[in-house]
């Protein structure tokens, strides 16, 4: 067999540094969940004693801990002094909730798929689906805790005020479906930024509707939010000015059907605000870091999710604009338009 030696070693460094990456992903969740990272953020440089004092961790445990995220160039190391260092911009990634890079959660999410590896090989060599409540409980705390920055970053100050008119109403006192919201990080942001408005809720899944309804308690907005169990296409109401759908459109087996239960559900002059992964329209389009996570996330979650529901459509994380486009045509509505974007996303508005 011929072979390019230069390209072999190329891809074999390159699969040596993405070993890196994997090992490293669930101590970076260690780190989130007992502290360290939190202890370190502002502090200064410290040596593996003070992080281990500071946390309560074992000195050895810290010592190692500390390397494995120095040789990460997630945390700074000063080899004359011996000392370690979480920068302020780490500390934006891997401390601070409110900051627009926060990435932490993000692998808790990466946790779950290798705790669900067994189920996907399953339903792989089945052609059968793996529903939302299926997946390790990591999922769902991970997808909300990576979302909701994103969602306080722009949903208030950018995603709402590029749909037309629907600001206003908010402002003045508005009716909102949260559709598929999860631990609702989307609702909850909206209701603190619109306290006139009345916003509720749905998802299928009830362990994900019971912690938002406490999540809304501790935000001190359940006087104008509620959280109830339904699908979305049998979700109860009409009349929303709004109906919202943050990146879940994909996950359903009939978006067609959940769009059609949008128009019935909307005011005359409601909007229906969409919001999906960030994709070009082709595979070659979306073959970069951003597409590279998504189409993974798609292959373990997303496209398995909706294949275990009626339909089947499969329209997975990807699906791209075009694509989108024509769901929300066949649900009957007949205004469609890319309202903003950001890297990682897109949101449009569609009128009937």
């Amino acid at each position: 067999m011929a072979f390019d030696e230069a390209k072999l070693n190329a891809l074999v460094g390159r699969i040596v540094e993405e070993f890196g990456a994997i090992a490293n992903a669930p101590l970076v969740v260690l780190g989130d969940r007992l502290g360290l990272f939190r202890k370190m953020a502002g502090a200064g440089p410290m040596d593996a004693e003070a992080v281990s004092e500071a946390t309560g961790i074992r000195l050895r445990y810290a010592q190692e801990w500390l390397n494995a995220m120095a040789a990460s160039g997630y945390v700074d190391y000063d080899a004359g002094t011996d000392r370690y260092r979480l920068s302020d911009e780490a500390a934006m990634v891997f401390v601070d909730e409110d900051s627009p890079a926060f990435l932490a959660g993000g692998f808790e999410v990466l946790g779950s798929l290798f705790n669900d590896l067994d189920k996907i090989q399953r339903v792989f060599s089945t052609g059968t689906g793996l529903g939302w409540h299926e997946h390790h409980p990591m999922l769902f705390s991970g997808t909300e805790r990576f979302f909701r920055s994103g969602y306080k970053a722009h949903l208030v100050p950018e995603w709402i005020p590029a749909l037309g008119g629907v600001e206003e109403k908010l402002r003045k006192g508005a009716r909102v479906a949260d559709v598929g919201c999860g631990y609702g990080a989307s609702t909850i942001v909206m209701a603190k930024a619109y306290p006139a408005s009345r916003f509720v809720g749905f998802d299928y899944h009830p362990q994900s509707v019971e912690t938002a309804r406490r999540r809304a308690a501790e935000a001190g907005v359940a006087d104008r939010v509620e959280f109830k169990v339904a699908g979305a296409k049998d979700y109860p109401g009409n009349d929303y000015d709004m109906v919202a759908f943050f990146d879940c459109l994909h996950d359903m087996g009939d978006p067609v059907g959940a769009g059609r239960h949008v128009r019935e559900t909307l005011a005359p002059e409601g909007a229906w605000m969409l919001v999906e992964p960030f994709a070009g329209d082709s595979v070659a389009e979306n073959l970069n870091p951003v597409g590279r996570v998504y189409y993974a996330a798609s292959t373990m979650v997303c496209t398995p999710c909706s294949l275990s529901q009626e339909v089947g459509l499969g329209l997975g994380a990807q699906a791209g604009e075009r694509r989108l486009r024509k769901v929300v045509q066949e649900a009957g509505f007949a205004h469609f338009r890319r309202a903003t974007q950001t890297p990682f996303n897109m949101v449009f508005e569609a009128r009937a």
